[in-house]
């Protein structure tokens, strides 16, 4: 007969997974800044950015306000190594009067009950943070401020909705601080949700979800990803969302579910028509359900006669200790016979079984509402984190939950079944809304005093205007030096005339080869360049690994390895017998005598073939090719990959004087006049210049803005003391210096809980590839901690934040510093024109301008800056070392015939 009765309180399955699917889309409503302002579930910001970690300690006060009883707490937080902490706490009394009175007189109850506290625990004279439990919809702008939205609970207390309640109690503290000598500073308000999931936090690090099941309320709160969250600046790690799902089904999407008593109850509440799924599920309304659907069946004979008592018709008779009470396993029906007698109801025994029935179906419906929400929430987690299966950990308090003797189990069983991909632990919170509260302040203490650390590691790579002016002038005056016969020697940028004077006009044609040595591979290409109407080029190449034995060895090895792949590559073209012009690509520091002779200066990149420096490359070459007697070449040009990148861009654009490489090495060409050159003789035309600008700072000239970190990879380095800039701007080195950052915010114990795992002490393991990935817009925090995983790094959420500034700090560095060198450069140029504004392009090439997601802004943001006077167009060069290589030769050849004409 029950059953029947109460046949729309039973929800099955299917039902639930529907409202499972219904509160996921109020989520998502709720988290955009658009459908916000209508959506009934707040999903309201906390501003709790960070779970407990195990390495908090301090001394902490809390208040917590919302429920029954008013709380102070004092809570000592261990750093023992056993993640201890020690509370103590006194109740005070919520007197109806300041309930339901007004603003000033609840807050300066709150702020007497403190004192009083205080003054118990000897604890008047010390500064401690306070964390202020309010359990009651607030909007967060930060941590330590919270505007009400709306009373819950029973309470209405005039004059504080709409207005910060953090700030009210900082008044009603301040009257008491003069006479009272007391200094309080209130850190966070934390909602009690969050608080009950702080505390199960402390203790279980897998906790990112906090659940209440009270005597006043419910509700809910999680980990969000911050990139979901529109209401709040800024997309990286995570915030805690306090749900508010009391209001879920205000808007009628639950009116399907609701019975006609849960519409009577309704009615009769404080607040009709709001907080319509907390009416359903919270114990503060459940006892008086019971009340109306036995009332509605003794008024239709099916109970106690049909005799209405005085207590049937008295609303709040029926409580929820009463409904737990009737429930309980062995004991419930004689239970049920006392509680219904003293209501002087006089029931039979078949009124005890059914009362005890309707008890159960009301509860049960309670825990499966709850189970279809804690179950949304579950997997919206698993998904942000884009797992198939998930373990967590739900922190859960309130009475419903603690004292109803099926409640805990049927909502555990009835989530398990929903969510079958989830592997979820329940643990019962311990004091959540005030420990919790002190949790919250002590995680904020925390992380404020690793801001500072952080800030203080990455204060260096900060560089203001007047640095970057002062490196542009520093790189002029070096310029300068370069350039000039009595300087040159001592200087540290080199300025090595690369006897290339002039760049492409159109007419160049022919078949080229183009050898392309400056990194671990090595190439040869064959290039074919039309001229006229159809003007076009056209490349064939082959790349060919260059062993670590060979880059190290010896200089004979490392060019017989190189002829024995041009033999290959023109077996593999069959262009064996022709003898055809050769520009080689040696994309390291060279002196030149003329375009076809190279002395190599030293080598970079990791290069250390001996015999080497001070020798011609390209006699080595021509050396080698003797040797093996097999073919002959017509070796034209030796270019270096940044002229190559200027010339493949200046056959498309006429207005390119510049080249530009930011990859795994720096460096800069442009076109100087002659008249500046005083190492070349000849004044008329111009020549383009190899700056080398890598060495700037070896004289010691930009130590100022070297860190400790930029030291130790110099130290660690193939050549200490050299190409110091080189070794801040270009990609080789990038990574090695955020490895050093890190290592160092490991021991200080704000990385990777203190441990420094063996792969983060290899030398080279950061690539600056990861740097890339890792600063991807596009890249969610959990690709940064899978991209760590797999350099062996175990990183939680606040591990991959910190990695992702780190590599931020020291890309955006590495590009200021390059724009401030090309600012030199445009503006040495400009003035050479004579002109107030020049119109200048750059051809650039290397991987960390192309792939970076913003070395290549920030580059181009640092020059306008520092130049404001040239306008300068950035053009990507396509394969400036090969195509550049042979339109070298071609322009030489042009020249050549020219000249012998």
């Amino acid at each position: 007969q029950v059953d029947r009765y109460l046949y729309h309180m039973r929800l099955s399955d299917d039902v639930l997974l529907d409202v499972m699917a219904r509160f996921q889309a109020e989520m998502v409503k709720g988290l955009g800044r658009d459908t916000n302002p209508t959506a009934t579930v707040k999903m309201l910001p906390s501003f709790v950015r960070s779970l407990p970690d195990g390495s908090e300690k301090g001394d902490f006060l809390a208040v917590d306000l919302g429920g029954s009883q008013f709380r102070a707490h004092q809570v000592k937080v261990f750093d023992d190594g056993k993640q201890s902490s020690q509370l103590e706490s006194k109740f005070y009394p919520t007197p109806k009067e300041v309930i339901q009175g007004n603003g000033a007189e609840l807050f300066d109850y709150v702020a007497d009950c403190l004192l009083d506290f205080m003054e118990t625990k000897n604890l008047k004279h010390k500064k401690l943070p306070l964390g202020f439990t309010f359990s009651f919809p607030c909007k967060q702008t930060k941590l330590e401020e919270g505007v009400l939205l709306a009373w819950t609970k029973h309470f209405k207390v005039r004059g504080v909705q709409d207005t910060d309640v953090v700030s009210t109690l900082r008044k009603a503290l301040q009257k008491h601080k003069a006479s009272f000598d007391i200094d309080i500073d209130v850190l966070a308000l934390v909602n009690d949700t969050v608080g009950t999931m702080m505390t199960c936090g402390y203790d279980d690090q897998r906790c990112e979800v906090g659940l209440i099941i009270g005597r006043t309320g419910t509700n809910a709160c999680y980990m969000e990803e911050m990139r979901h969250i529109d209401l709040v600046e800024g997309d990286e790690g995570r915030m805690c969302i306090n749900t508010e799902w009391g209001a879920f089904g205000d808007d009628g999407a639950l009116d399907d579910l609701r019975t006609e008593f849960d519409r009577e109850l309704d009615l009769g509440s404080l607040n009709p028509g709001k907080q319509l799924f907390e009416k359903m599920i919270s114990s503060l309304y459940l006892g008086e359900l019971v009340r109306l659907i036995l009332l509605k069946m003794t008024k239709e004979g099916l109970l106690f006669n049909g005799k209405v008592s005085t207590a049937l018709l008295t609303k709040g008779k029926i409580e929820m200790q009463h409904v737990s009470a009737m429930e309980k396993y062995k004991e419930g029906l004689s239970n049920t016979k006392e509680i219904l007698t003293e209501l002087n109801l006089f029931p039979s025994e078949e009124d005890c079984i059914a009362v005890q029935h309707v008890c159960t179906i009301v509860s049960f419906r309670s825990a499966n509402l709850c189970a279809a929400t804690l179950a949304a929430i579950l997997t919206r987690l698993r998904e942000n984190k884009k797992l198939l299966r998930m373990r967590t950990t739900v922190g859960i308090d309130g009475g419903l939950y603690k004292t109803h003797p099926q409640y805990a189990k049927r909502l555990h069983k009835v989530v398990r079944r929903l969510v079958p991909t989830c592997d979820v632990r329940f643990l019962l919170s311990v004091s959540g809304s005030g420990k919790g509260a002190a949790m919250v302040t002590a995680v904020a203490y925390r992380l404020a005093a690793q801001r500072k650390q952080i800030d203080a590691a990455l204060a260096p790579f900060l560089l203001s205007l007047e640095t970057l002016r002062e490196v542009k002038n520093k790189m002029r005056t070096e310029l300068e030096y370069g350039l000039k016969r009595e300087t040159q020697a001592s200087a540290t940028v080199k300025m090595l005339p690369t006897y290339v004077c002039g760049t492409p006009d159109g007419t160049e044609k022919g078949k080229f080869l183009a050898l392309d040595l400056g990194g671990t591979n090595f190439r040869v290409l064959l290039v074919k360049i039309r001229s006229g109407r159809r003007r076009s080029v056209q490349m064939y190449n082959k790349i060919f690994a260059i062993p670590l034995e060979i880059m190290q060895g010896t200089g004979e090895e490392l060019f017989d390895h190189i002829v024995q792949c041009i033999a290959d590559f023109l077996e593999y073209m069959g262009i064996k017998g022709a003898r055809l012009p050769l520009g080689f690509t040696f994309s390291f520091p060279c002196r030149q005598a003329s375009i076809d002779k190279g002395t190599l200066v030293g080598w970079t990149k990791g290069f250390k073939a001996t015999d080497c420096e001070g020798e011609d490359v390209v006699d080595m070459l021509r050396e080698a090719i003797r040797r093996r007697n097999e073919f002959d070449l017509d070796i034209v040009a030796v270019v270096n990959d940044t002229v190559g990148t200027m010339m493949t861009c200046g056959y498309e654009d006429p207005n390119c004087e510049i080249g530009l490489i930011a990859g795994t090495g720096s460096n800069v060409c442009y076109m100087e006049d002659m008249k500046n050159i005083e190492i070349v003789e000849g004044n008329e035309g111009k020549m383009c210049i190899n700056t080398e600008w890598g060495g700037f700072g070896d004289n010691g000239c930009i130590d100022n803005i070297r860190t400790q970190y930029d030291k130790e990879v110099d130290e660690g380095s193939l050549n200490p003391g050299k190409q110091r800039y080189e070794k801040m701007t270009s990609g080789m080195y990038l990574g090695e210096i955020v490895r050093q950052i890190l290592i160092d915010l490991t021991k200080q114990g704000l990385l990777f809980r203190g441990q420094i795992s063996e792969s983060l002490r290899k030398r080279g393991i950061f690539e600056t590839k990861f740097l890339s990935q890792i600063e991807s817009d596009r890249l969610a925090l959990l690709q940064v901690r899978r991209i760590l995983q797999q350099l062996g790094l175990d990183s939680t959420c606040e591990d991959s934040i910190i990695v992702k500034e780190v590599c931020g700090a020291v890309s955006k560095r590495a590009a200021q510093l390059c724009g401030a060198g090309l600012a030199a450069i445009v503006e040495k140029k400009r003035e050479n024109r004579g002109v107030e504004y020049l119109q200048i392009t750059v051809g650039v090439d290397g991987t960390l301008y192309k792939l970076h997601p913003h070395f290549s802004r920030v580059l181009r943001e640092t020059v306008k800056e520092l130049a404001p006077q040239c306008d300068v167009t950035f053009m990507l060069s396509e394969d400036g070392s090969g195509k550049g290589a042979a339109l070298i030769t071609a322009v030489a050849k042009r020249l050549h015939n020219v000249g012998q004409k």
